[in-house]
Order: C-alpha cells, then sequence, then structure tokens
C-alpha cells in the first residue's frame, strides 16, 4: 500500500467510487453506526477542481484507491455549499487567541477509508502524510464530523485533531475539529 497525492484521473475516479459506496444516503442504519459514512457528494468536476489547486491525499493499493482525504483550500469558496459553510464557520473562531479567518488553513473536505482496511491506521498514516505534505504552507487543518459518526470521531481525535466549536446543520450536531500543525500547546478561545 502507498500513499501519495492525487497524480492522474483514475485516481479521482477511484475517490469518487468510494465516496459513492460510503455515502449515508447509500447505508442501512447498522452500517452508519458500526462504520461510519460520508455525508457530502461531489462531483467529478468538483472533485477534478479541487485536486488542481491542491492535489488530495489518497491510499492505493494496487491500482485501487482505498482510503483518501480530500484537501480544500479557500479557492475552492462559492462551488459547494456545504464546503461553503464550513468555511464560514471556521472563520467566526479563534484559535490560540488568533482569528482563523486571519491564518493560513486547510480544510479536510472529507475522509473515508474502504470498508475491507478499516481498522489498520490508515486514517493516522494519510493524515501524517497530509501533514507533512502541507503544514509548510498552513498552520492548521480543519474539518468538522458528524457527532453520530463516533468511528470518525475518535479516528479524528487520535490522529491529533482536537474539538473547536460545534455548529448545526439540517438538525445534527457537527464538531469543528482542528489541528495545530505549529506546536503542541492548545488554547481555545470562542
Amino acid at each position: 500500500m502507498i500513499i501519495k497525492r492525487v497524480s492522474a484521473r483514475e485516481e479521482i475516479l477511484g475517490i469518487k467510487k468510494l465516496q459513492t459506496e460510503n455515502l449515508k444516503t447509500r447505508l442501512d442504519l447498522d452500517e452508519i453506526e458500526k462504520e461510519g459514512f460520508v455525508t457530502a457528494e461531489y462531483t467529478i468536476e468538483f472533485l477534478e477542481l479541487m485536486h488542481g489547486i491542491e492535489p488530495s491525499i489518497i491510499a492505493k493499493e494496487d491500482d485501487n484507491v482505498v482510503g483518501y482525504a480530500l484537501v480544500a483550500t479557500r479557492s475552492i469558496i462559492g462551488q459547494h455549499a456545504l464546503l461553503d459553510d464550513l468555511f464560514h464557520q471556521i472563520d467566526k473562531h479563534s484559535f490560540n487567541n488568533v482569528k482563523l479567518k486571519d491564518t493560513d488553513y486547510v480544510v479536510v473536505g472529507q475522509l473515508c477509508v474502504g470498508k475491507s482496511h478499516r481498522g489498520q491506521g490508515l486514517v493516522q498514516k494519510m493524515y501524517a502524510f497530509y501533514k507533512d505534505e502541507l503544514s509548510n504552507k498552513y498552520a492548521y487543518c480543519l474539518t468538522d464530523v458528524d457527532e453520530k459518526n463516533p468511528r470518525s470521531v475518535k479516528a479524528h481525535l487520535k490522529s491529533g485533531f482536537t474539538i473547536l466549536a460545534t455548529l448545526t446543520y439540517d438538525g445534527s450536531k457537527w464538531y469543528i475539529v482542528i489541528w495545530d500543525w505549529n506546536n503542541n500547546e492548545i488554547t481555545l478561545t470562542h
């Protein structure tokens, strides 16, 4: 297995396939509870746009994408309503007494590991690579996680994220989580 940045259209198609297989709307309640899920659905064109700005991180085994961590920057604002709202929500908060809207940060646009590869530490490996690739450009990495997805919450906290704030989408509570790539001292303010 290798972890790398997206470099070919076939890899974007692999991301889309894995995303489609794990959409909350396609899973039964038992699977949602036990395995986790992804919420947002992105078109191939949107994934290509994201990749053109900042290539995403993928895990590949043979020629198959078995995991991904999408890279979203402010440059994609105006292209997807859910991500637009997440950037807007993040910009309302401060971290270490600095307004996030005044910092350089990157957002994990979505994270997914294929069913056959879960429980093998792949999230932590992809996030370690994510940090290695992007921490020279961005001070923080942020994303949001549905509280009804405890598997994802646990994986993010284990990877180094901390909970910054909560928000509500469609009646569901979400955590905005932040990973400080500057240092290990954490001071939250709202």
